[in-house]
């Protein structure tokens, strides 16, 4: 399997751009494709605590031949997100998106969301419902707390997020610990990825990526979910054991009748099984893109 730095030699250019609020962002924007302009372009929302790159590394090249790709991390995640004195939420991450939607003119698009960014998808379609033609929400959940024990996790990280200010490497600890205690892990078992994934993942801001994890655990959409007025497809990972499979097929129940793609891998099956996860999103993004 090629290396990220193999990978990311065909991502889309970084270019830096004004958003309307008067913040500059960088984002990854393979610009028109030039075989089909009039194709809606296809924005990438990243999961938690990694960042664009580190999300859709082994994704691009495909994507980007079939669809116009822009992307961008997360407020506070990774070295590109924006930074600024407000928390986090998951709201303003899907009004950031509107904003560069927005500043590069590209119309209504097709929003993929993949784990938290599933989450900021399915708000950016909520709040924003004219910028989006399409959902596809990948490895992602109407709800991704409801035991006690979830709850408490994710109130802790809320809790203990100012205190990452001033003791960093305990609270890395406690960040890869609550992963691993809900069956994640931050690699996939390739010295070099992971080293170079734990870059990426510490490049952000942690105090930020535990007010995320902290938003995650009141995050709701069942009330209205059901009610976008968008095609919408799944991209479903049978094997997770961060976002369980129960949580997935929620999700599409709660939708109704979405296009649903399977794909056998866990909650990083876009790094250990790209081509599995790749065929399904182009077939997920070719459903939802249609006239």
């Amino acid at each position: 399997m090629p290396d990220a730095a193999t990978e990311l030699a065909a991502a889309p250019p970084w270019r830096t751009i004004e958003l309307p609020s008067g913040r500059s962002l960088r984002v990854r924007d393979s610009g028109p494709l030039a075989t089909d302009p009039g194709k809606p372009a296809v924005v990438l929302l990243h999961g938690w605590s990694v960042n664009a790159d580190l999300n859709w590394c082994r994704s691009y090249q495909a994507l980007g031949q079939e669809a116009r790709i822009i992307a961008w991390d997360h407020y506070g995640h990774g070295q590109h997100g924006l930074r600024g004195r407000r928390r986090f939420s998951l709201e303003s991450c899907a009004d950031d998106a509107a904003e560069v939607i927005t500043a590069l003119g590209v119309g209504s698009v097709v929003v993929v969301g993949y784990s938290m960014g599933g989450a900021v998808a399915q708000l950016l379609a909520h709040r924003h419902p004219g910028l989006v033609k399409g959902l596809v929400l990948c490895a992602t959940a109407t709800r991704f707390a409801e035991s006690s024990r979830e709850k408490r996790d994710h109130l802790m990280m809320s809790f203990l997020a100012p205190f990452a200010l001033f003791f960093p490497s305990l609270m890395w600890k406690l960040v890869e610990r609550i992963t691993e205690s809900r069956g994640g892990t931050l690699g996939i078992g390739d010295s070099e990825f992971d080293a170079w994934a734990n870059q990426e993942v510490k490049s952000g801001q942690l105090h930020r990526i535990l007010e995320a994890g902290g938003a995650l655990g009141g995050f709701d959409s069942s009330p209205w979910v059901g009610g976008l007025a968008v095609p919408t497809a799944v991209v479903s990972f049978t094997q997770d054991t961060v976002v369980a499979p129960f949580r997935q097929e929620a999700l599409m129940a709660a939708l109704g009748d979405p296009a649903v793609f399977e794909v056998p891998a866990d909650h990083v099956g876009c790094t250990t099984q790209p081509d599995l996860f790749v065929s399904a999103l182009l077939s997920a993004q070719e459903v939802v893109s249609q006239p």
